[in-house]
């Protein structure tokens, strides 16, 4: 076997699946490829995890890294900050990372998820070329190479909805900003910016998108510097990384598939908003009865709410099945019963999302699931709820005009009437039809980017190319 190719991510599963989309597809060009995942955070199902892994991409080799400072929930500070923590104990796990890499044979480099920078010091000290894998797309991406350089002296959350102009991006209001930079310059505000300052240090940046849906984006990163002699990496959009994610019962056809067969195309309105958004109990009320004034079918993944003062770590952790007779008003499940279906907890959402029925998709605007819906034609309806979803849904809805925005996603509550003025809007009127003609070439774009000749199967082998160039210099 030749050299291998270490890709190293963390236990979250919208940074995991992507990554090992990826090694999936760098194996299926004969790139020897082995998948290190540190266990943060810390799971009981970790090992179970990675077992499926293997059992799913049985070309990539796995291994589950432990941070030096592991902890139990019974030993974890609860008055810690969370995000804090987490990149505490990423950059914990270099030291299980550096003994793990140098028990390999021969390694050629690394390719580290953003939020695994902190490993970049671990590939200098081994000498090796390191990569970032951005599983977001180029557009944010080009925010973040910027905003090191913008005045520190000014707070975004100051600023309330003034624009933002970054080079290449649409104009981002400052409150759409992940959160963590809105608030005071304390030590969660640094340690975003101290992710956002390596992203310069790597040999290249491959990203989940692809060319045609971010021009503008590309051309910005590939083409310009923030700081004045400061070297660009190199951009590789490999993307979109989109592919079926085993859960539930194993391979039993889900019954919201069964479901959707008798619904005539694109008739269903399908909502979910990810595996680590959390909607309040009174928010479920209020799109339950939006739904039921607007009298369209829909299916609709509820996960059970988060009390409202978890912290944050409680999106990355599983949550049993929703109690829905209790979440719902009352006879709402009786009353929608044959042109709704309400499923707890899970759904196969690649799976619904490329099903004839789905006529459109109410999403959080993570990029997986915005990519989900890209490649299979289905038009969006964006609310999103934390991290850089704010930021999606500037791009999606005003940069692509792939998607409308559900008002009131930044106040305390997101009124019924709105939710079915969003479901009639996107489901029978003018504006979603021109919404469904977008996003079907958008869809065609993303299939023909992924061909033998496409511009992403391209940047992939540029990628393993640049690999030797590396090996060899």
């Amino acid at each position: 076997m030749g050299s291998v190719v270490v890709l190293y991510t963390w236990m979250v599963r919208g940074h995991l699946h992507p990554m090992a989309l990826l090694a999936d597809r760098l194996a299926g060009h004969g790139v020897p490829i082995t998948m290190a995942i540190a266990d943060v955070p810390s799971s009981s199902d970790s090992r179970e995890t990675v077992a499926r892994l293997s059992a799913t991409y049985p070309s990539v080799s796995f291994h589950l890294l432990q941070p030096a400072t592991a902890r139990s929930g019974d030993d974890a500070d609860p008055d810690a900050d969370p995000f804090i923590t987490l990149i505490a104990d990423l950059r914990a796990t270099n030291p299980a990372l550096l003994a793990f890499v140098r028990s390999l044979p021969s390694v050629k480099a690394l390719v580290l998820d953003f939020f695994c920078g902190c490993a970049l010091d671990a590939a200098a000290e081994l000498g090796l070329p390191a990569y970032l894998f951005f599983t977001s797309g180029a557009s944010p991406l080009a925010a973040y190479l910027h905003i090191p350089i913008m005045r520190s002296d000014v707070s975004f959350g100051d600023i309330g909805r003034s624009l933002l102009h970054f080079p290449g991006v649409h104009p981002v209001p400052a409150s759409d900003l992940p959160e963590v930079l809105l608030g005071p310059h304390n030590e969660q505000y640094k340690a975003t910016i101290g992710l956002f300052e390596q992203l310069p240090r790597a040999k290249g940046i491959l990203a989940n998108t692809f060319e045609w849906l971010e021009p503008r984006a590309v051309r910005a990163i590939e083409e310009g510097s923030p700081r004045p002699g400061e070297p660009v990496p190199r951009l590789f959009c490999v993307g979109p990384l989109v592919g079926e994610e085993r859960g539930g019962d194993g391979n039993a056809k889900h019954e919201c598939l069964t479901w959707l067969d008798a619904r005539p195309a694109r008739s269903v309105l399908f909502l979910c908003f990810g595996s680590a958004s959390s909607v309040p109990a009174e928010q479920l009320k209020e799109i339950a009865v939006g739904l039921e004034r607007s009298g369209h079918a829909f299916l609709w993944a509820v996960s059970a709410p988060v009390a409202p003062d978890a912290d944050s770590t409680k999106r990355f952790e599983g949550r049993g099945e929703a109690a829905l007779e209790a979440l719902l008003p009352d006879g709402f499940l009786d009353r929608t019963r044959g042109r709704g279906l309400v499923v707890p907890t899970w759904a196969p959402q690649v799976e619904v999302l490329r099903h004839p029925a789905t006529g459109a998709f109410v999403t959080h605007c993570g990029w997986n699931s915005t990519l989900e819906a890209i490649t299979a034609g289905v038009p969006m309806v964006c609310w999103p709820m934390y991290a850089e979803q704010r930021l999606n849904k500037v791009f999606v809805a005003e940069g692509m005009k792939l998607g409308v925005v559900m008002e009131g996603y930044d106040e305390a509550m997101v009124k019924a009437e709105e939710v079915e003025a969003k479901v009639r809007l996107v489901m029978e009127s003018q504006q979603g039809k021109e919404l469904r003609d977008r996003v079907a070439v958008a869809k065609d774009k993303a299939a023909a980017a992924l061909e033998t000749a496409g511009s992403s199967k391209a940047a992939l082998v540029d990628f393993i190319n640049n690999l030797e160039i590396s090996t060899h210099q």
